[in-house]
C-alpha cells in the first residue's frame, strides 16, 4: 500500500501562504522554521511534520497532491476546508 510523508504549513490566506513560500523558495527561512513561526496547526511546532500515512487518510485537495506532484517541493498555496497550505512532501512509496 501507498504511503507519504509529508510536512505543511497551514494559515488563513492564500495571500500569507504567497508570501511564505517565496520566503523559503528564496532561501530567507526554511520550511520548518516558517512552519514554528507561521501554521495555524499544531504539527507547527513539530516543522509541520504530519508523520506517514497512507491515501484517504487526508482532505481531498491534501490527499490529491500528496500522491501525485513531486518530492522535495514546496507546492501551494492548496485551499482546504482547513485553510491555506503549503506541503513539501518528503517521501512517498507506491
Amino acid at each position: 500500500m501507498a504511503k507519504a510523508r509529508a510536512r505543511h504549513i497551514l494559515v488563513k490566506s492564500v495571500e500569507a501562504c504567497e508570501v511564505l513560500k517565496n520566503q523559503i523558495n528564496a532561501g530567507e527561512t526554511d520550511f520548518a522554521a516558517a512552519a514554528k513561526s507561521h501554521s495555524n496547526c499544531p504539527s507547527g511546532q513539530q516543522g509541520g511534520d504530519l508523520g506517514e500515512f497512507s491515501p484517504g487518510q487526508m482532505v481531498k485537495e491534501f490527499n490529491d497532491l500528496v500522491f501525485s506532484e513531486a518530492l522535495n517541493t514546496v507546492h501551494g498555496p492548496v485551499k482546504t476546508p482547513f485553510g491555506y497550505h503549503l506541503i513539501e512532501i518528503t517521501s512517498r512509496t507506491d
